[in-house]
């Protein structure tokens, strides 16, 4: 009985198989509309409505021979391709990138145009390949879409893209095999079965597809939340909370590769007088306009985040000396975009301290070293960079010129007037 079985071919209905098909990715196109429904993602509403076309299509193709006379000729291969034009479009949704409606329509009006050539509707093979071409292009852009993907690591990217490039490999397949068919009868017959294969094949590339796009979506619904709970609404910077995560995360990193990470604490100056002179509105907008100058001045690599009120800290991947480059720039570039806020001649500067540690020093220790340069700075006339006194035997520290005076081949700084250190900078 054995030896029957093992001799028995598996039969696969083509009828059957378009019902599965037509009931899974009608199943998968309600899900999607849904998922779009609550998430409000107009990538999920394409991708819904891709499926649901495709669905439709799949239906047309498995449609008795007594109702074909109905459709248009070529009309089901049409939808459907419309339908992969739909899901690519859809991937450059996700990743923010504009639609391209020509391009999505193309695959249909290419198999259009063809069907309207008598001896392309009567030849198997030439609708088998140009099938297959239309099919396998719009996957593998679906494919380059997830590679241009930067926000992901390099092997969630392949993760992403495997599906796109197998199953657009296995679309491939049968061009080179309807090429080799010489007689009528063979290329009939190498039809019927590439359809059950290509019917199988585009099952398992719409569940794939709706796995990846909707793990997509809920992580970055996560994503948002995230940073919603970690990011100034104001300044649009690290809150304080997201600043001592990161900046714990980077000190990590740095300790792993034995290098240093340096701070720098910036305190608009006098900046309650600011607000009691041009109101809150200016005040605010001069945060805005501190935030902006102090990413624009600093690194990729560096963070930056809006500590409370109007201070601000930086964490960066580089020595102090470094550090205190990057503060100079962002006083001197404040000051300049300052001088104007909201059409309110305000002036507004800026003062800031800078501190730096061995590799793997604690973020709190380094703040409160960063906080005493800030209150050196404060009360040394303000508008001017200062490192702690701990940090002056490695490192000198910058000020305006007037205040500068050269000793021994370097910029120092005139010792400060004696006074006892608060826990935080005034």
């Amino acid at each position: 009985m054995l030896e029957s079985g093992a001799s028995t071919a598996i039969a696969l209905d083509i009828r059957t198989l378009f019902v599965v098909a037509t009931c899974i990715t009608l199943l998968l196109g309600v899900l999607l509309l849904f998922a779009w429904a609550q998430d409000r993602i107009h990538a999920l509403a394409w991708l819904g409505a891709a499926y649901l076309i495709g669905g439709f299509s799949v239906a047309a193709w498995g449609m008795p021979s007594s109702f074909s006379p109905a459709l248009p000729t070529g009309i089901a291969n049409a939808l459907l391709f419309l339908a992969f034009g739909m899901i690519w479009n859809a991937a450059r949704l996700f990743h923010g990138r504009p639609s391209r409606w020509g391009a999505t329509a193309g695959g249909a009006t290419v198999w259009l145009a063809a069907c309207m050539v008598p001896e392309f509707a009567q030849w198997p093979p030439a609708r088998i390949t140009l099938s297959s071409v239309i099919v396998s292009i719009y996957v593998f852009l679906t494919a380059a879409e997830l590679w241009r993907e930067r926000r992901k690591t390099l092997s969630r990217r392949w993760l992403a893209m495997f599906v796109p490039i197998l199953l657009g490999a296995v679309f491939l397949f049968p061009i080179p095999l309807a090429g080799l068919l010489p007689s009528d009868h063979d290329a009939v017959s190498l039809a019927s079965g590439w359809m059950a294969l290509f019917v199988i094949e585009t099952m398992l590339y719409v569940v794939g597809t709706a796995f990846i796009v909707l793990a997509l979506a809920e992580e970055r619904a996560v994503r948002v939340h995230k940073d919603a709970a970690s990011t100034d609404e104001l300044t649009g910077l690290l809150n304080r909370r997201g600043l001592l995560a990161s900046a714990q995360r980077l000190i990590n990193r740095r300790a792993d590769s034995h290098e240093p990470v340096s701070v720098l604490m910036f305190d608009l100056d006098h900046f309650k007088s600011v607000n009691d002179r041009f109101g809150h509105l200016v005040g605010d907008e001069a945060l805005r306009l501190f935030a902006a100058t102090a990413n624009a001045n600093l690194r990729a690599s560096d963070l930056i985040g809006r500590f409370g009120g109007e201070e601000f800290v930086a964490v960066l991947p580089s020595p102090l000396a470094d550090a205190v480059a990057a503060a100079e720039r962002v006083r001197i570039a404040f000051e300049a975009a300052a001088a104007s806020v909201a059409g309110c001649h305000v002036g507004a500067t800026v003062s800031a301290g800078a501190a730096s540690g061995v590799p793997g020093t604690d973020i709190a220790s380094l703040l409160m070293r960063a906080d005493s340069g800030l209150y050196r700075a404060k009360a040394n006339g303000r508008n001017r960079v200062e490192v702690a006194e701990e940090e002056m035997k490695t490192i000198f520290t910058t000020a305006p010129p007037a205040h500068r005076e050269e000793a021994a081949g370097h910029w120092c700084l005139p010792a400060p007037a004696p006074a006892s250190k608060p826990a935080l900078a005034a």
